[in-house]
């Protein structure tokens, strides 16, 4: 091996004798154990970044909301329940899920932009904590339901302050051309319709521009617009109990530098009684910024194509096991578990789907062999959690490790499981 591979900040992989470790334990060794593609999260990485939110709270009265998207595999769930989290979801099957995994409902904030009749009564039924409406439609549909069960539904708005993240188009949030959330302009006037409004309580606010941030400043730039609204609100006579600032705090993938989670809450804590609004909680949702860095999907070179063009390394894992470089054109460094002592070579690191669009990793200057493993970092994010069955292939297995402990958290998809459910016709 000519240099040392880059691996991510935050990660805990580092080389030991010769392989890549996570934790204390070889990765070389898992994959032999329990074959590829391979899921392997850290529970020490995910606890030390869940702190820093908590360092920087602390100790204004607040509660971290795992975005639970990022990954809702039922360990993960678990490690965050039982170190006090509770549970950003968006949809009843998130919600069961983390309620598989030990939270209580009141623990949790139901957003999305469509929740159904359905979900909406799974949610009252339960007790769910707040509901983060993004429309007036959804306000009476929320009312409407409330009061048919004989419930009272706690409500925040979630306001789009038109702030740019300064991230992918797909994960931006906060912009008057996305989707989400009830406009700036209009928050006040939506305010004082729900206070007319049977069946719910207003209990806060709630604010999210988008995913992979990387610059504090609109971050601070949505949160003032929202202190503002605050402001107005109270005016009003309409008093909220917590401020919801969202999540969306990037990590490094390529070399980004993002702002400590300690460093923003503090100020943004700083901030908040500098505007005199400290009886207000806060809430947040981080997500990618808990476990992005924590897991690390493993993969075997099955075939070494050079062509006059390009080379081409090609994987057991493809576009349905890691979807973000098919889906985003996301950069994810690439490592090997063992690495070589020889140069390197540019290689387009593909996955066998039957797509062009199959990549992973596009000229990556690796020395690998058939045979070898390949350690793609900053998966523990949006990687299990969107990964399909496509082209019938079974979905990979799960680790976690803690220290030399390992933990099989989810069995390889067998064949048979591809067509669980469904029903030939007679």
């Amino acid at each position: 091996m000519t240099d040392t591979p880059r691996l991510p900040v935050g990660s805990g992989l580092h080389y030991a004798h010769g392989t890549l470790h996570l934790e204390q334990v070889s990765l070389a060794e898992l994959v032999k154990r329990f074959g590829s593609p391979l899921y392997v999260y850290s529970k020490q990485v995910m606890l030390d970044a869940l702190r820093a939110y908590t360092q920087g709270l602390s100790p204004h009265p607040h509660r971290v909301h795992y975005a639970m998207k990022a990954n809702s595999s039922l360990a993960v769930l678990q490690v965050f329940a039982n170190a006090g989290c509770g549970f950003d979801i968006v949809s009843g099957g998130e919600l069961a899920r983390a309620m598989q995994a030990g939270a209580r409902a009141q623990d949790c904030v139901f957003s999305g932009v469509g929740k159904t009749t359905a979900e909406i009564d799974q949610a009252l039924a339960a007790g769910i904590g707040c509901f983060n409406v993004e429309s007036l439609s959804e306000l009476q549909h929320i009312s409407s339901r409330a009061q048919a069960l004989g419930k009272v539904a706690p409500i925040s708005l979630r306001v789009n302050p038109d702030v740019d993240a300064g991230t992918h188009p797909y994960i931006s949030t906060g912009l008057r051309d996305n989707k989400f959330g009830i406009a700036h302009a209009d928050a006040v006037a939506a305010y004082r319709h729900a206070s007319e409004l049977a069946g719910l309580q207003i209990t806060g606010i709630d604010c999210h521009i988008g995913s992979q941030i990387t610059q504090a400043t609109p971050f601070f730039d949505a949160m003032e617009r929202v202190f503002d609204l605050v402001d107005a609100l109270t005016e009003q006579g309409i008093a909220l109990q917590h401020i919801d600032l969202g999540g969306g705090l990037g990590i490094d993938y390529q070399g980004e530098q993002p702002p400590s989670a300690t460093h923003l809450w503090q100020t943004t804590v700083q901030r908040l009684h500098a505007r005199g609004l400290q009886r207000h909680a806060l809430w947040c949702e981080p997500g990618r910024s808990l476990v992005g860095n924590a897991g690390v999907c493993l993969s075997q070179v099955v075939v070494c194509k050079p062509t006059a063009h390009k080379n081409f390394l090609i994987l057991d894992s493809a576009m349905n096991d890691l979807p973000r470089p098919a889906m985003y054109q996301a950069y994810h460094e690439i490592v090997p578990v063992t690495p070589r002592n020889e140069a390197p070579l540019l290689w387009d690191v593909v996955g066998p789907v039957c797509e062009t669009g199959d990549w992973l990793g596009r000229e990556r200057a690796l020395a690998a062999h058939e045979g070898d493993v390949l350690a793609i970092c900053s998966a523990g994010a949006y990687g299990m959690s969107m990964a399909s069955q496509y082209n019938a292939r079974p979905r990979a297995a799960e680790v976690l490790v803690h220290g030399d402990t390992v933990h099989l958290i989810r069995e390889r998809e067998r064949h048979e499981t591809l067509w669980q459910g469904e029903h030939l016709v007679t």
